[in-house]
């Protein structure tokens, strides 16, 4: 066991990631039931299907499972409420300040986990009470840092600067890049494309056969002016670029941005009027595999690349 299993209580240090439009009750339990921490994406649900998840999730796995949370959520207070009436064990916070939910949580007998792309936020999470951190580098996929830090450099950066557990996430979908992000300090991974484009994944199989066909370079980090977001490369993103290329205000951005992007091009499959988020680790999958596979692949493959290190 090590700081996340211990904390977790779960067989391997793996967390699938909160994802919207992918992380329901299928993925989340088989994660769950094969070893890793399931999340359930809220961001993406409202509330009484927030509910409707982790009743299902429920019945489908006896393992710990946790939800997340953007504290930015428009219904925020509700979603508590649900948590608080189902009695979720295991919170993860983002896009937020985590300090004004925390000792509530926490109050309730909640593990709170709360995501990070930076020192100076890692070192405030931790302040407002948080058991763990997610330290996102910039090569993940969804709403990212605005300081384009990579995990290379981040994770070592927040080990030092904290003393709680540590989770790197970004451009994490291999045991060898597990293997590197535990070498760096890290006591667990996040990995989120891998299963967003997973057999259990509630994304379009349309988005998810997209996704096998992205190269390196296919994603950018854009819209820093309203949530830093990597997406793939599309008319949509095409759109964007024009925008910024001739000046557009920040109103405009928010105009094109509309709403349900994310789900359209996710959840609808609509690879041309979609925001396609996914990591830039999209470049080295090459499969759509089930849970069980992914997690099993991703522990053999760990194993064999820590037996093949040498030493100096």
């Amino acid at each position: 066991m090590n700081k996340v299993t211990e904390l977790l209580k779960i067989k391997y240090p793996i967390i699938q990631a909160g994802m919207v439009w992918c992380s329901g009750w299928r993925l989340a339990s088989a994660a769950s039931n094969n070893g890793a921490l399931g999340v359930l994406g809220a961001g993406s649900m409202y509330p009484d299907v927030l509910r409707e998840h982790i009743v299902k999730c429920k019945a489908a796995t006896n393992e710990p499972f946790a939800v997340n949370i953007p504290l930015f959520y428009p219904q925020i207070e509700k979603l508590f409420e649900i948590l608080f009436e189902e009695n979720v064990k295991i919170v993860i916070t983002s896009g937020g300040n985590p300090e004004l939910y925390t000792k509530r949580m926490k109050d309730a007998g909640m593990t709170v986990i709360h995501v990070v792309a930076n020192v100076k936020f890692a070192q405030k999470a931790e302040n407002s009470g948080v058991d763990a951190i997610v330290a996102e580098g910039f090569e993940a996929g969804g709403h990212n840092g605005r300081d384009e830090i990579t995990t290379m450099c981040l994770i070592p950066s927040i080990v030092k600067a904290v003393n709680i557990p540590v989770i790197a996430a970004g451009g994490i979908a291999t045991g060898r890049t597990m293997l590197a992000a535990m070498s760096l300090g890290a006591d667990a991974v996040q990995i989120g494309s891998r299963f967003a484009i997973s057999k259990e994944s509630s994304a379009h199989d349309i988005f998810k056969n997209h996704v096998l066909s992205a190269k390196d370079g296919d994603t950018v980090l854009t819209l820093k002016e309203l949530a830093p977001v990597r997406m793939l490369k599309n008319e949509f993103f095409q759109e964007i670029k024009s925008l910024y290329n001739r000046s557009g205000s920040k109103d405009e951005l928010i105009e094109l941005l509309g709403r349900g992007r994310i789900k359209k091009g996710i959840f609808e499959g609509d690879l041309v009027d979609g925001n396609l988020e996914i990591g830039q680790v999209s470049a080295i999958i090459n499969s759509i595999n089930s849970v069980a596979e992914i997690i099993n692949e991703v522990v053999s493959d760990y194993k064999k690349a820590q037996e093949n290190l040498f030493s100096f």
